[in-house]
C-alpha cells in the first residue's frame, strides 16, 4: 500500500474517533463540567505533543541546522496560525462549552450549523498535520501522529455529544453530527498529503504551517474552554497527562 493511501487512511480513522467519543451520549448526557474540562485538557496535552515532536521538530530536521532552519520553522509556525485566526475570526460559530458565538453570524443560520462550524475548525487542521506528517515517506511519523490525534478526538467527541443533547438535541443526532465533524479530518488529511507530494521542496514549512494552526487552536480555543469554571488545575493536569502519554507514544512508535 502507497504512503499516500496510509496517509488517507490514517487521518480518516482519526476523525472517526470523534464519533467513536461520542458514543456515551446515549447512555447519559450527565458528564459533569469538571470531567469535560479534565478531558479537554488531555487532548489539548496530546495536541501539544504532537505538535512539538511530530511537527516542529521534523521541520527543524528537514529545514536545516542554525538559524535559517529556525526562521523558516517560525514562519511556517506564525503563518499557519495567522491563517487559522482569520478563518476563526470571520466564520461564524459557537464555543462548545460557554456557547460563545464568534464571526459574522446571520439570523438566519441555524444553532446546529454553528456547532458543526467551530468542530470544523478544531478538526481540518488536525486533519491536515496527519496528512504533512506522512512526508518525505515518513509512515512511522505520520502514523504516530494519527494515533495522538485519534486520542485527542475521543474526549472532544464526547464534548461535542453532550453539548448537543443540552441542547436537547436526540443521541442518535448528537452521533451523527460527531461522525459528520470527524469526517472533516480525512479532506484535511488529503489536503496535507497533496501539499507535501506536490511542493515537497518546502516540506519543512508545511510541517510548520500544519503546527501553527493546531497551536493555535490548543492556545485559542480548547485551553481557554477549560478555564471557564474553576476546574483550571485540573484541566491543567489533564494536559499534563495527554502530554506525557503523547511524548511515550512518540518515543515508542517513531
Amino acid at each position: 500500500m502507497s504512503t499516500f493511501m496510509i496517509g488517507v487512511l490514517a487521518s480518516l480513522g482519526a476523525g472517526l474517533m470523534t464519533a467513536i467519543g461520542s458514543i456515551p451520549a446515549f447512555f447519559t448526557k450527565n458528564v459533569s463540567r469538571k470531567m469535560l474540562d479534565i478531558l479537554l485538557g488531555f487532548a489539548a496535552g496530546v495536541m501539544l505533543a504532537a505538535t512539538s515532536f511530530s511537527l516542529i521538530v521534523p521541520s527543524l530536521k528537514y529545514s536545516g541546522d542554525g538559524l535559517k532552519g529556525a526562521l523558516i520553522t517560525g514562519a511556517g509556525i506564525l503563518i499557519g496560525a495567522t491563517f487559522l485566526d482569520i478563518t476563526d475570526k470571520y466564520s461564524p460559530h459557537e464555543h462548545l462549552i460557554d456557547n460563545r458565538v464568534e464571526g459574522k453570524a446571520s439570523e438566519s443560520l441555524k444553532k446546529i450549523w454553528l456547532f458543526i462550524i467551530a468542530i470544523t475548525i478544531h478538526n481540518f487542521p488536525e486533519g491536515l498535520a496527519v496528512g504533512v506528517g506522512f512526508g518525505d515517506n515518513n509512515i512511522s511519523n505520520g502514523l504516530t501522529l494519527a494515533i495522538g490525534i485519534g486520542l485527542q478526538n475521543i474526549p472532544e467527541g464526547l464534548a461535542v455529544s453532550v453539548s448537543l443533547l443540552r441542547e436537547n438535541y436526540s443521541p442518535k443526532h448528537a452521533f451523527i453530527i460527531s461522525l459528520i465533524t470527524g469526517l472533516v479530518e480525512p479532506l484535511g488529511g488529503l489536503l496535507g498529503l497533496a501539499l507535501v507530494n506536490v511542493f515537497r521542496p518546502i516540506l519543512p514549512f508545511t510541517l510548520a504551517f500544519a503546527a501553527g494552526t493546531m497551536l493555535f487552536v490548543i492556545s485559542d480555543e480548547i485551553i481557554p474552554e477549560t478555564h471557564q469554571s474553576g476546574n483550571e488545575r485540573e484541566a491543567t493536569y489533564g494536559v499534563i497527562v495527554g502530554f506525557i502519554i503523547m511524548m511515550i507514544l512518540d518515543v515508542t512508535l517513531g
